[in-house]
């Protein structure tokens, strides 16, 4: 994933604050869980709207 993509989710989940005063090690590992989550929705809605 890239940087501008996980800042992006991280934004939309609500724990962007906590990445950019601790870095990405400090998020809670059901945040980093609830991330990939939705990277992989959002790559299936992608995927999904190209085979229409």
């Amino acid at each position: 994933m890239s940087n501008r993509f996980k800042d992006e989710i991280a934004k939309e989940l609500g724990f962007y604050d906590t990445v950019q005063k601790e870095g990405w090690g400090g998020i809670k590992s059901r945040d980093a869980g609830n991330m990939v989550k939705r990277a992989v929705e959002m790559a299936q809605e992608q995927m999904d709207k190209e085979q229409r």
